[in-house]
């Protein structure tokens, strides 16, 4: 094969063969292109008796995911988020527009191979056991008998179920399932993790052992997107995100960009020492907080409310700056009447 030598830094030569020279133009390329592309993205469907209405989920879709981020695809149920997952991994085709994934168009049956999914509501064969049923999946990537063993047991102690490898998931809890679920995405070690709904019905332990694992995805580099309409976890897990609302696009950013930064006011946490009382202009504006009391105050007006804490003799706490949080935007957005939370029909054509 052709070879061309060269030197490095330190003056050695250096031999690439043509395949090396592709190899490295193919990471170039993946480097600086969107792990996702998605552009002008619609899906109608035929509704109503006669089928001569149709229901718009999805309306002009447009945004990028960035390699290597964890991307939060929010909204409420019936949003489109669903629909917009079902057309990336082509279970559906979409009415117009387009979507690639690390370059390679969603019609091209290539880019499954770089892709791990997990469904919202996945079925899992009640009898098998987690290692009979990654041992299974394993298969449909062409991996060897001692290769499987060894990704198998390699991915179920990445998701912390090497205790219940032989333990059939009729008996798992739904965490355990979602674990095993992300288990078999990753099994075939894909650069990009498509996730729907994955913290959804889980305890406050299971969506912590979920979130870690998320986490844990992104230090190794990997693309996570991900739909769900648990707002504090986007926030906690999320480089940027894009929010749907009744099929169409409000926003791509990250959430901080989502909800601006503008404090809102301060929160002022404070006690009084000896159980002494709350002075009585105090006590119409202090929400009691166990056995503190919590005041929110304008900005502005800050400096003049801890000389009135100061004055009835309490001991200020800490001093808290009051932003919009992804939830706060949410509901602001519907508030506002920008449209439908679900889907509607219409009589397009």
């Amino acid at each position: 094969m052709w070879k061309y030598c060269g030197r490095s830094s330190s003056g050695e030569r250096v031999a690439k063969t043509l395949f090396d020279f592709r190899s490295d133009v193919l990471k170039i390329k993946f480097m600086a292109s969107p792990a996702i592309e998605i552009s002008g993205l619609t899906k109608d469907y035929p509704s109503g008796f006669w089928r001569k209405k149709w229901r718009r989920a999805l309306d002009g879709l447009t945004f990028d995911v960035r390699e290597g981020e964890v991307f939060g695809f929010l909204g409420p149920n019936g949003a489109g988020k669903t629909t917009t997952i079902k057309l990336l991994l082509s279970l559906i085709f979409p009415t117009s527009g387009t979507a690639r994934i690390r370059g390679r168009s969603i019609d091209d049956v290539e880019m499954h191979r770089e892709v791990g999914f997990l469904p919202e509501q996945p079925y899992f064969y009640d009898y098998l056991t987690a290692r009979e049923f990654l041992d299974y999946s394993a298969r449909f990537f062409g991996f060897d008998a001692a290769e499987r063993r060894e990704r198998v047991t390699r991915f179920l102690e990445k998701v912390g179920l090497t205790g219940a490898a032989n333990v059939q998931m009729r008996k798992f809890s739904k965490g355990m399932l979602q674990r095993v679920g992300i288990a078999q995405a990753i099994l075939h070690d894909p650069p990009v993790i498509i996730l729907d709904e994955p913290t959804s019905g889980l305890d406050p332990v299971g969506r912590r052992e979920v979130r870690e694992i998320i986490l844990d995805l992104k230090r190794q580099g990997r693309t996570v997107f991900f739909s769900t309409h648990i707002l504090p976890d986007a926030e906690v897990l999320c480089d940027s995100v894009a929010v749907l609302l009744g099929g169409k696009l409000q926003g791509v950013g990250t959430p901080r960009e989502i909800v601006s930064i503008e404090v809102q006011g301060m929160e002022i946490h404070f006690e009084m020492p000896g159980g002494k009382p709350l002075p009585e202009c105090l006590a119409k504006r202090a929400t009691p907080s166990g056995s503190n009391y919590r005041l929110e105050t304008p900005e502005a007006q800050l400096y003049n409310a801890i000389d009135e804490l100061r004055g009835a003799g309490a001991t200020i706490l800490s001093i808290t700056q009051l932003k919009p949080t992804l939830e706060d935007y949410f509901f602001h957005l519907v508030g506002k009447g920008k449209g439908p939370a679900y889907a509607i029909e219409s009589s397009l054509k």
